[in-house]
């Protein structure tokens, strides 16, 4: 088995977790319809790396953040995801945690 980029891996698994086909994220985030599939393919299989903007649109599109796309570590991948649902007073109660070193 060949090596696959890690953006390669969050992009297939956040569609699958969204549901929709390779060619409708491509025409969601703005692909021309006729080359939508084969793109997100390409990006999935790890042929092509998508440039940080489609990066973010194809993140937007498959309502996660950016940073997913790019987290090596799946524990950090979760934690983005995590993060990311939960309530602006949750995120600055952890951000001010983390700022102080973690203690509680």
């Amino acid at each position: 088995m060949g090596h696959v980029s890690v953006v390669a891996k969050r992009l297939r698994q956040a569609r699958l977790r969204s549901g929709i086909s390779q060619k409708q994220l491509g025409i969601r985030a703005g692909i021309d319809p006729f080359a939508a599939s084969a793109r997100i393919n390409q990006y999935e299989r790890g042929k092509h790396v998508p440039d940080v903007w489609t990066a973010a649109r194809l993140a937007r599109e498959l309502a996660v953040p950016a940073p997913f796309l790019y987290a090596q570590d799946h524990a950090l991948a979760a934690w983005i995801l995590a993060f990311d649902k939960v309530s602006a007073s949750l995120r600055r109660s952890i951000l001010r945690k983390v700022a102080r070193g973690g203690s509680a």
